[in-house]
């Protein structure tokens, strides 16, 4: 049985972003439990050269509504990146899961063939939509996911593996 590239990307998705969901209410109960400013943990970062808490739920969220974007050609929400709160990240994963809900497998009907460019330099990054899909969209969302999972763990959040492989249906 093989799988389509819808199975690959709105479910995938969708888990993954409850998941970060998930670990921002861990995360908001630690804070009002521990009386700890909010801002610090959404502030905090691993290294001096990487993202903090925020850009990376903001990046979890791009990535998986730019992917499902790019492979689907339904276009999706542009956020402001102007998120200060919990509750405002978790409307940001809402708003994210709500687009890519919507979106069809008969809307990613070819999509494992569609060319995909990142503008990364002038001539750009060309992939097929599933080797886009493989080599970059899901390890760069994963990748963000497993950043707010570290972040918050080296914050005192007390998550374990669990709760980032998150509950299984």
């Amino acid at each position: 049985m093989s799988v389509s590239m819808y199975q690959a990307t709105v479910p995938v998705f969708v888990r993954g972003l409850r998941v970060v969901s998930s670990l921002l209410e861990k995360a908001q109960a630690h804070v009002e439990q521990g009386g700890i400013v909010p801002e610090i943990l959404l502030g905090a970062q691993l290294a001096p050269d990487m993202l903090n808490l925020t850009a990376q739920v903001q990046r979890v969220s791009d990535t998986a509504k730019l992917s499902v974007e790019r492979l689907s050609t339904i276009p999706a929400p542009r956020f402001e990146d102007n998120e200060t709160s919990f509750d405002q990240l978790q409307q940001r994963i809402a708003d994210t899961i709500a687009y890519i809900d919507g979106v069809n497998a008969g809307q990613m009907a070819g999509s494992a063939q569609r060319e995909v460019v990142l503008n990364w330099t002038d001539e750009g990054k060309r992939f097929n939509g599933d080797d886009y899909l493989l080599s970059f969209a899901l390890p760069n969302f994963y990748f963000h996911v497993s950043m707010v999972h570290a972040i918050l763990r080296n914050n005192g959040v007390v998550i374990g593996k669990l709760d980032y492989l998150g509950p299984y249906d």
